[in-house]
């Protein structure tokens, strides 16, 4: 029954072809061509193929699969060695992958992930903004709760996702944090939260969309306030290596707006304090004393109080540009935005009206007021009449239990139980006793967010199943999987409800499904923490070029690159567009500091713009300063890691780990001179320990040459012209990197294969397997109709074995 549940869910027309006549031949090709190094005596690369049966693929399909894997990258026989004739060698990868894809038919492996999945930080921030209605941006839950540990290049796989002491206490304390600030405790004691700037951000400009026209620095946050009161708002200024505010010459306004509008214009800058304070003369001891404490202290008084109702809201601090010109043409350093720092609250009046309220208190006891929604002239909850059915206390646990059980359903992600309906009851009482009917709410939300039901995805083996069986998970359990996957976030009501209704068994539904949550913005998860780790985005926040070697390199170039990749990873996705349009796509998105870096014409202003690209070398990933500066270490390119990078995240042939004390690059001839990064590389490849895996990666990383550390294209490096041609380890040349991109796109098959691996890696939140392959291949055949559009690789992972089924745990 489990082989014939998993063979359901693969058409008739993806199973794979009849074994051809005559398959004692592959034996000896194999002899002929690859047991000459892999055999027992050698173990070249721990391999030995003269004990391995060519005519019975299924029995050795871990050690095949290798094979398979270095044939489709040409790799092997290595470069030297004799080859057989193309069709031959095609023929003899078509038929493993045959006879593989054959094999894990008649015997499914779904495999097995962890039965308790942590969620990792991202997908715990996700869950608090669906479940609770807060932005999380305003919390800082990154300083609540540690980074993850990563495997496999992703932070969501179950098996690094390990639990300690330490870390359920930063669960207690986020849980306490986040109730009291979805609540509104009236008790909240006054806190303030600080947002930096770096000093190595130019602020000449427009610095965000929610900044008003006409102005330049500063910054936009969304800041959440959790009771309606008053808050105290304070601005710190940029100083220069002495500790003097910058730019104070001359008076400067500095514009504060609360969503939008103005709250407060302050002013700074033109006062001269050259006098003793409480004197009419100067002072004779030190003339400049007073000026310099002013110019030390200058900003203290950038403070304001004020009113705020509750909420999430957008606080803006910038500064009109009218100032800017006559600075910039006298020379002076421009006064620029430190930090912005947002405390209180002060004399708090209430818990006011909030999305989070609103979410949570979905109904009162009857003998409390409801908030009124004035402006929609609507009541926010239900209110039960007086003298009908039960009340006072009855009544209060009848709306806690609808409370706490709403949420309860949506953080556990599964229909809520009797069991857990009592045991957040007896938590509302505790709660209640020491300060009403919120306190009770508190204490129950308290313990929803600490459970393990809400920290942890769980999949139980069902009570039938029996040892290291295959078995279909629950529709419950395909919920979560898919919601994490394109989310990384909880599912919301519709899919939780279609799951109950047992509706995403349904191929049609769940199509349905997959293609709705794509649509919605939250799919931008897939860009943040997909693209964010496959593409080593996150990376961008440590890289550090060198500032003598390359001065023009700032902090507004670094958001540059990153942004530019990820509006590019996402337009691949919301306009649904091949896979292979990541290596040829004629477009990117620059503002003006980015195409200023490119040599793009035309481009002004701060705001992102979608341009047509027509230099060849700069189309797609490849030309990206992201993914340029990531490979790159502080003072040159390494053509090593470039190499590395493409080989691992676009091929899927990572190269092995280096040895033990490599030597050093030797940048220097005998003679003493300068060598080029290509002549360094030539002579470290003449260790024939490094030549093996050099020989792989330094042609990519060479054919990537002409682009410097920080992605600006050059001809030479010094004085000495770059090369940037190459040879594949099948022998094909090429010349730089737009020929070395036409040759991977003509050989779209390693490309997709590694999407789509990467992709089933983090949607299963395992390791991909050896077993898994044949799964891969056949998502690939079913996406290759619409020439591998990234909606066709995502609906065939959701519908493979893998996604919707579960090995059981071993006797």
């Amino acid at each position: 029954m489990a082989a014939l549940g998993a063979s359901s869910l693969q058409s008739a027309s993806q199973e794979p072809s009849p074994a051809p006549p005559g398959t004692s031949a592959n034996s000896a090709l194999i002899n002929r061509y690859c047991v000459t190094c892999h055999n027992e005596k050698l173990k070249t690369a721990g391999l030995m193929l003269d004990k391995m049966d060519a005519d019975h693929i299924g029995e050795g399909a871990p050690i095949w699969e290798k094979v398979v894997r270095k044939l489709r990258a040409g790799q092997m026989p290595p470069s030297g060695m004799p080859r057989p004739d193309k069709p031959t060698y095609d023929a003899f990868a078509n038929y493993l992958e045959t006879e593989l894809d054959r094999a894990a038919l008649a015997s499914p492996n779904p495999g097995r992930v962890s039965a308790f999945h942590r969620l990792n930080r991202a997908e715990y921030t996700n869950a608090i903004r669906d479940l609770l209605a807060i932005d999380t941006n305003a919390i800082d839950l990154p300083s609540l709760l540690p980074s993850d540990d990563s495997g496999g290049g992703f932070d969501n796989i179950a098996d690094v996702l390990s639990v300690s002491p330490v870390l359920m206490e930063k669960y207690l304390s986020a849980a306490r944090k986040i109730g009291r600030l979805a609540i509104g405790d009236p008790t909240l004691r006054p806190d303030s939260m600080t947002y930096e700037l770096s000093e190595y951000l130019k602020q000449d400009d427009r610095m965000s969309e929610d900044l008003p026209f006409g102005t330049h620095g500063g910054m936009a946050v969304r800041h959440h306030f959790p009771l309606d009161g008053e808050y105290v708002l304070r601005v710190r200024l940029q100083r220069n290596e002495n500790l003097y505010v910058r730019g104070i010459a001359e008076p400067h306004p500095i514009d504060i707006r609360l969503d939008g509008a103005r709250i407060k214009m302050l002013t700074i800058g033109g006062e001269h304090k050259g006098k003793a304070e409480g004197t009419g003369a100067m002072d004779s001891v030190d003339p400049d004393h007073n000026e310099s404490q002013y110019e030390r202290t200058a900003d203290t008084p950038l403070e304001i109080r004020f009113p705020v109702k509750a909420g999430s809201r957008l606080v803006a601090v910038t500064l009109p540009n009218e100032f800017l010109a006559a600075e910039n043409q006298r020379g002076e350093a421009d006064i620029a935005v430190s930090s912005v720092t947002i405390a209180g609250p002060y004399n708090a009046k209430g818990s006011g009206d909030t999305e989070s309220r609103r979410r949570i208190f979905i109904c009162q006891p009857a003998e409390t007021e409801p908030p009124f929604d004035s402006a929609q002239g609507r009541e926010l909850v239900e209110r039960r009449p007086k003298g009908s059915g039960p009340s006072g206390k009855d009544h209060e646990e009848t709306c806690a239990k609808r409370i706490l059980s709403t949420l309860a359903r949506r953080a556990y992600r599964r229909p809520v139980t009797d069991v857990d309906s009592q045991e957040l009851l007896g938590l509302y009482r505790e709660g209640r006793k020491e300060g009403g009917f919120e306190a009770g709410i508190l204490m129950g939300l308290r313990r929803i967010l600490i459970s393990p039901e809400f920290l942890f995805r769980i999949e139980r083996d069902p009570a039938s199943a029996t040892p290291n069986s295959t078995y279909r998970i629950s529709d419950i359990e395909m919920a979560s999987r898919l919601s994490f996957f394109l989310w990384s976030s909880i599912p919301d009501d519709e899919l939780l409800e279609l799951a109950e209704r047992g509706k995403l068994k349904d191929p049609a539904e769940l199509e349905k499904q997959v293609r709705r949550m794509l649509a919605d913005a939250r799919s931008k998860a897939l860009v943040d923490n997909f693209g964010g780790q496959w593409l080593y985005l996150r990376n961008m926040r440590t890289a550090h070029p060198s500032k003598d070697v390359f001065p023009d390199f700032d902090e507004n170039l670094r958001e540059a690159f990153q942004k530019e990749t990820e509006l590019f990873f996402e337009s691949m996705l919301r306009e649904d567009r091949s896979v292979l349009d990541l290596l040829r796509a004629d477009y990117t998105f620059v503002n003006e500091r980015l195409a200023r870096h490119y040599g793009i014409a035309n481009v002004y202003g701060n705001r992102f713009r979608r341009v047509t690209l027509t230099d060849e070398n700069r189309r797609g990933l490849l030309g990206q300063g992201s993914i340029l500066t990531v490979t790159s270490i502080a003072n040159r390119t390494s053509p090593v890691l470039r190499g590395k990078w493409v080989l691992e995240n676009l091929l899927g042939t990572p190269p092995p780990e280096p040895p033990p004390n490599v030597p050093p690059l030797k940048e220097k001839a005998e003679g003493g001179k300068d060598l080029t990064m290509r002549q360094q590389m030539e002579a470290h490849r003449a260790n024939a320990v490094c030549a093996s895996c050099h020989r792989m990666m330094d042609p990519i990383g060479f054919a990537l040459d002409n682009f410097d550390a920080i992605g600006q294209w050059r001809t030479a490096e010094g004085k000495a012209p770059i090369d940037p041609s190459g040879v594949l380890p099948d022998g094909t040349q090429f010349q730089g990197i737009a020929e070395l991109k036409k040759i991977l796109i003509s050989r779209p098959n390693q490309i997709v294969h590694t999407v789509t691996e990467k992709l089933l890696m983090y949607a299963l939140g395992r390791g991909v397997e050896y077993y898994d392959q044949p799964t891969i291949r056949t998502i690939m055949r079913q996406a290759a109709p619409s020439d591998y559009r990234w909606s066709s690789l995502i609906i065939g992972i959701v519908k493979s074995m893998p996604f919707q089924m579960r090995r059981s745990r071993e006797s």
